[in-house]
């Protein structure tokens, strides 16, 4: 098992851009202090967290938060469908258990 100290080993990345998106970020890395290097892996390490956190977190409009709401609080009755659905799915559960 690895122990969180324990150095990982690194990869490199190589990408080519045009000569002034690198003046453009080596600008904005000597205006935060920081090497190009750091600038970009910072950057690109924040850009995939936020793309991330977006893709990860439910926003429902309001009318669709009271319609769940209510959906919680009132749910409807079950079809036939799914009452026979559970049913067999059960009785499959129950079968599988006993062919052991």
């Amino acid at each position: 098992m690895i122990s969180p100290n324990t150095p990982q080993p690194m990869v490199q990345l190589e990408a080519s851009v045009a000569p002034e998106i690198k003046a453009l970020w080596q600008k904005a890395a000597d205006l935060e202090g920081v090497t190009l290097t750091d600038f970009v892996i910072a950057s690109v390490q924040a850009a995939a967290h936020k793309i991330i956190d977006r893709h990860q977190t439910l926003k429902l409009s309001i009318e669709d938060s009271e319609a769940l709401v209510e959906a919680l609080l009132n749910p409807p009755q079950p079809s036939d469908a799914l009452v026979t659905a559970a049913l067999r799915y059960k009785q499959v559960m129950q079968n599988y258990g006993t062919n052991d």
